[in-house]
């Protein structure tokens, strides 16, 4: 009996096919979200963020207290039904002082990562695309504000201005912290750019507007989530280190690190863990649940991933 060759190569090629085939017609979100959704810990991270941002979001249903009204006649006073966290050294309702205080912490890590991607994308993408002069200047500005130690510039600002806000303490961290994002984005430029699909889009006419939002944003897409999550993560961190030596946002505004430094004091420490425990338990969960989400999102949207 013969063998026809066609036929064996058909059947040798059937057998070494793949047994999970990828699903067809599914858009690039589509297959981001499905490989985002069967990492475990990024699910995790997801959901356990989103417990926190309810909690400090809809603080007002969790205490009727004012975290900023102090009450001498209730100075460091035990856990109660009143004040289920106890009172600080001011008399205020440790409670609500977290809730708040997260609400802040949140906002200030948020906004700083928002703004310094404005700044780091903005910049980053001009000198990758445009190259010559432009990206000359702009890269040896980068490396001027990387040569200055970014935490001393803070607290040298931080001394010098008489009241520091959240938009000021915003603003100081954002316009401090954009070069390494801005490298980043133009190394990425910079290897998409002689690529046959922009040389395409050039020749066709297409906008400089255009080819950057179109073609090299969602190539770069993946770098740019992954450092954004790394970039609130680390805001948070600042902002409770800074808070917690005294040059962060000032008192009364509650934030996690002012907190903590208001519970420095031995007595504070050994009588009331309820004042310092919360915050620094929610600052190590915020931060590694967005550590966990930006390990997802990078598996995600990374083109080149096969995990399935």
């Amino acid at each position: 009996m013969q063998i026809n060759p066609q036929d064996a190569s058909i059947g040798a090629g059937s057998e070494m096919q793949p047994q999970n085939k990828p699903a067809k017609g599914k858009t690039p979100f589509q297959i981001a979200l499905g490989r985002f959704m069967k990492n475990k810990l990024a699910v995790s991270g997801v959901v356990i963020l989103a417990l926190i941002v309810l909690m400090v979001v809809f603080a007002p249903l969790f205490t009727d207290h004012s975290p900023t009204k102090s009450n001498l006649m209730l100075v460091e006073r035990p856990p109660s039904a009143e004040n289920p966290f106890g009172t600080d050294s001011s008399g205020r309702d440790v409670l609500s002082r977290f809730l708040y205080g997260g609400r802040i912490s949140l906002i200030v890590g948020f906004s700083a990562m928002v703004f310094t991607l404005l700044i780091g994308v903005t910049l980053g993408s001009i000198a990758g695309y445009y190259g010559g002069k432009i990206d000359n200047f702009i890269m040896r500005a980068t490396d001027m504000m990387l040569v200055l130690p970014f935490l001393v510039i803070i607290l040298t600002v931080m001394a010098i201005l008489d009241k520091v806000t959240i938009g000021i303490f915003v603003a100081i961290i954002a316009l401090t912290s954009w070069p390494n994002l801005t490298r980043i984005i133009r190394g990425a430029y910079l290897s998409l750019r002689e690529q046959e699909f922009i040389q395409g889009a050039k020749a066709i006419g297409a906008s400089d507007l255009r080819i950057i939002f179109k073609h090299f944003i969602p190539n770069a897409i993946g770098p740019i989530v992954v450092n954004a999550s790394l970039m609130m993560a680390t805001y948070i961190i600042v902002e409770s280190a800074l808070s917690f030596i005294g040059f962060g946002i000032p008192q009364p505004t509650p934030t996690w690190g002012n907190m903590i430094s208001e519970a420095q004091s031995l007595r504070i420490l050994r009588n009331s863990p309820a004042a310092w425990i919360p915050p620094g338990l929610a600052i190590l969960t915020t931060v590694l649940c967005i550590n966990f989400i930006g390990d997802g999102l990078r598996d995600a949207f990374d083109p080149k991933s096969n995990r399935r």
